[in-house]
């Protein structure tokens, strides 16, 4: 039996990205500062989380050594039970789409279409058809925000006058927050559905459905129904790819708007991280022979790097890492669990944007070689060393490293 089990942890970055600077992230290491955050006792919150990051599961497998290679520092010393690496990003923003697309073998080679930092920051045109064709009595916001902050600053006023709230940020995105009673959710849906079509001819990578409950601004949260109204993927990706082959894929999480619902078999969407590690265990015990679980993460984005979080993020990889051996324990024979990430969202850093980094590449898998599986030039490595490891024809981006995972003799 060949399986392949996919997990990316939404923004967990390792820093060492070439082309940094370009994006104003030169430095950004997600990782890393959490780590240093947590070695100097600044991300100790009593009933949360306390000392130095613990994570011995990934460590065990190589987190440590990828983020010395990501870094160009020496590999510390110690064994590890895993393959460990990193890739660099090629894809041209530092976006969710762009980020999966490229781990399923499809770099996003072109530039999406963006927005000033400026009030408002949305064209005219584009806002007046929204309202025109939406129904709408007007808009909210239209600048760059952060989404809780702007929900707890407009809420109130959202409410009281039906206008949805829309904002955006360097990402290539249009976001649109509306209250899921008041509103309605449904109606929300199809708000976006409409401003999904008015941004195509603006290169608009994704839409994002923000939906919130309660009845006043302290008491204001985001819901987990969540959706993604993203442009499809410009070309088969390794999901196609399986597809064609008569395999599954078992999407967890927001995998199944990332790829336009394209390419999946079956979707499992949950609250947060930890109902989306039981959903992704659920999926390992459900794919058969040539199978792959496609697995996203997102509370550590959304959750925590979005918000500079970093004793929160700190918790949720403590977490994470606490329940992975139940992922390794369900690993059969000829099965392959590959842990990587998108982009890098540094709670330390400046803003609160994605930061452009390299991703870990590490996994494990019985009779797979622990090693080194190097420096990686792209995200569709990753892609690859699945495609050949499940039998499938290599596409057209990417170098598969399944080579370097040969049994051991």
């Amino acid at each position: 039996m060949a399986r392949a089990f996919l997990f990316v942890l939404d923004s967990f970055g390792i820093g060492g990205a070439p082309d940094a600077s370009r994006f104003g992230d030169e430095g950004a290491d997600t990782f890393g500062h959490i780590e240093a955050e947590c070695a100097a006792g600044r991300a100790d919150v009593a009933s949360l989380r306390a000392g130095p990051l613990h994570v011995p599961n990934m460590r065990g497998l190589g987190l440590a050594h990828a983020a010395a290679l990501a870094n160009g520092r020496p590999l510390p010393g110690g064994p590890v039970s895993g393959f460990f690496g990193a890739a660099t990003e090629v894809s041209g923003g530092k976006d969710t789409p762009s980020g999966h697309w490229e781990i399923a073998g499809l770099p996003a080679l072109f530039d999406w279409g963006y927005f000033p930092d400026a009030d408002p920051a949305l064209p005219a045109a584009f806002t007046e058809a929204l309202i025109r064709e939406g129904a709408l009595p007007g808009t909210l916001c239209n600048r760059y925000a952060s989404g809780t902050a702007v929900i707890e600053e407009l809420g109130e006023e959202h409410v009281r006058t039906g206008k949805p709230i829309l904002y955006t940020s360097v990402d290539s995105v249009i976001q649109i927050a509306a209250h899921e009673a008041h509103f309605g959710l449904e109606r929300l849906y199809e708000v976006c559905r409409i401003a999904r079509r008015l941004a195509d001819p603006l290169n608009v990578c994704r839409i994002v459905a923000r939906p919130f409950l309660g009845e006043r601004a302290a008491t204001f949260a985001r819901t987990p129904n969540r959706k993604d109204f993203a442009t499809p993927p410009p070309g088969p990706t390794l999901l196609d790819r399986l597809e064609a082959e008569g395999r599954k894929v078992l999407a967890v999480g927001k995998i199944g708007d990332i790829f336009s619902h394209r390419g999946i078999s079956s979707l499992r969407k949950a609250k947060d991280n930890m109902a989306m590690f039981d959903a992704a265990l659920a999926a390992i015990d459900e794919a058969g022979d040539g199978d792959m679980v496609f697995a996203n993460f997102v509370d550590f984005d959304t959750e925590f790097g979005h918000r500079r979080d970093v004793a929160g993020y700190a918790a949720a990889l403590e977490a994470f890492d606490a329940r992975l051996p139940e992922a390794l324990a369900r690993l059969g024979k000829g099965d392959m669990l590959v842990l990587t990430a998108d982009h890098g969202c540094d709670p330390t850093w400046r803003g609160t944007d994605h930061t452009r980094e390299r991703v870990p590449v590490i996994g494990a898998g019985p009779g797979l070689k622990a090693g080194p599986v190097g420096l990686r030039a792209t995200y569709a490595d990753i892609g690859e060393t699945v495609a050949e490891h499940l039998g499938i024809a290599p596409g057209r981006h990417g170098v598969s490293f399944r080579k370097d995972l040969a049994p051991n003799a």
